[in-house]
Parts: structure tokens; C-alpha cells; sequence
């Protein structure tokens, strides 16, 4: 077994992998949004030919 040297990341690594955190975080959103917004369409449709 190996003793190897724990290593922070640096101010700039820290800063990426915020970013693409929060890139992932928004991907997430705007998936979340256009299937909330396809469901809320599906359901003004049914509604529509509820009425009929």
C-alpha cells in the first residue's frame, strides 16, 4: 500500500469545478422547465377536448 500526498486544489481548480457545478445545476433547470412545460401543454390540451 502506498502513502501518496493529499493535494488541495488550487484557488483556480476550486473556481472550475464550481462553475461546472453550476453549469450541471442549470442543465438540470432547463430540463426540469421544458418538461413542466410540455406537461402543463398536454394537460391545456386535454382540458380543451374535455370541454367538446
Amino acid at each position: 500500500m502506498k502513502i501518496t500526498e493529499v493535494t488541495t486544489p488550487t484557488p483556480e481548480q476550486q473556481r472550475i469545478k464550481a462553475m461546472q457545478a453550476q453549469v450541471k445545476r442549470a442543465q438540470d433547470a432547463v430540463r426540469a422547465e421544458r418538461a413542466r412545460q410540455k406537461i402543463a401543454a398536454g394537460q391545456k390540451q386535454l382540458s380543451t377536448i374535455n370541454k367538446i
